[in-house]
């Protein structure tokens, strides 16, 4: 038996002594999805979905009461100055005007008569004028009436186009109800809607940069500057409207297009502009606020930045980073200082 044993000991020290050492594994790099600072529009602001709209716009309206008979433009037509666009029932206004110009004939021709009257010494002065006031004031209201006669068809004041229709042949509108809303030619503007969340450290004025969701592959995009913001909230959406205008204007901004707004912050106390990054990239220790910073060998160092404001759609950081530098997106709580990593590129 110990013959046995002795024999197998003999026979497994040979194996080992035969067998060559392996080499430890080689330490895999830990994959991490990175940013770019300031890589895409809006990382140094805040960026909303807007409108092109006209810079003025109008409300028209009939200027008398009526029945609407017939509109004779619907929306999106262009119209130029003098224009039809909707017509009332005209009935009862030629009808006034019809009673107002028999005022003034029979006004008239009694007015003649009394001219003549006190040429001849039958009358007195005073009967005289109180004839010419009578003639002055049927004259006046037939003028009136024939104004109102004209004002039952609805004329386009200037070159526009057509941004909605809001009655229908067969309503009844009062005076100065909008029948339509136009957009003047001329500038253009994206109209845009802020949430109260966002409205500190805006001001008008602030910087913007308009990209056209349609023309996106041909870079159709525009330098502006915040030129209204409203002081007060919408009720329904209670959001801010502001309206964003354009150093310039072509033929790519049709009225109603969808654009991109990248709205600038206003600087507070220094030039440096905050930069958004998600708000997974924060790593949190106690009460400082710091990033994995992805060096040029892809190594990763820790660095205390200052975050001016948290946002639903990240984190306004004000110092501490600079645009073009490469930062840990996702995944900071695993990371060591000088661990090397294989970069994913964040999507846009």
């Amino acid at each position: 038996m110990k013959q046995t044993l002795l024999i197998v000991s003999v026979v497994l020290a040979l194996v080992a002594c035969g067998k060559k050492e392996e080499a430890p594994p080689a330490k895999v790099e830990r994959p991490a999805l990175t940013h770019v600072v300031g890589a895409q529009a809006g990382d140094g602001g805040s960026v909303y979905s807007g409108e092109i709209r006209a810079r003025h716009e109008a409300q028209l309206g009939f200027r008398i009461a009526g029945k609407l008979v017939e509109r004779l433009v619907d929306a999106g037509a262009v119209v130029k100055a003098g224009q039809p666009l909707a017509r009332l029932d005209a009935s009862d206004a030629a009808l006034q005007a019809g009673a107002a110009e028999a005022q003034y004939r029979v006004a008239e021709a009694d007015t003649q008569r009394y001219r003549e009257l006190r040429a001849k010494g039958f009358v007195s002065q005073a009967a005289l004028d109180a004839k010419e006031a009578a003639l002055k004031s049927a004259a006046a209201q037939a003028g009136l009436t024939r104004n109102q006669s004209a004002y039952t068809t609805l004329r386009a004041d200037r070159n526009s186009v057509v941004a909605a229709t809001l009655a229908e042949a067969g309503q009844v509108v009062s005076a100065g109800q909008p029948v339509l809303r136009v957009a003047y030619d001329g500038e253009r503007e994206v109209a845009i809607s802020i949430p109260e969340s966002q409205l500190a450290g805006l001001k008008v004025g602030a910087l913007a940069e308009v990209t056209l969701w349609a023309g996106e592959g041909e870079a159709a995009v525009y330098k502006g500057r915040l030129r209204e913001l409203a002081p007060a909230a919408d009720p329904v959406s209670r959001t801010y409207p502001a309206r964003i205008a354009l150093d310039k204007s072509d033929a790519r901004l049709v009225l109603g297009m969808t654009a991109r707004v990248a709205l600038a912050e206003a600087a507070t106390g220094s030039q440096q502009s905050n930069y958004l990054v998600p708000l997974s990239a924060i790593f949190q220790q106690g009460d400082q606020s710091a990033v994995w910073v992805v060096a040029a060998d892809r190594s990763v160092g820790l660095r205390n930045v200052k975050v001016a404001a948290y946002r639903d759609d990240g984190a306004l950081v004000a110092e501490g980073i600079a645009a073009g530098e490469r930062i840990v997106a996702a995944g900071v709580h695993k990371l060591s200082a000088g661990e090397k990593i294989r970069i994913v590129e964040s999507a846009k």
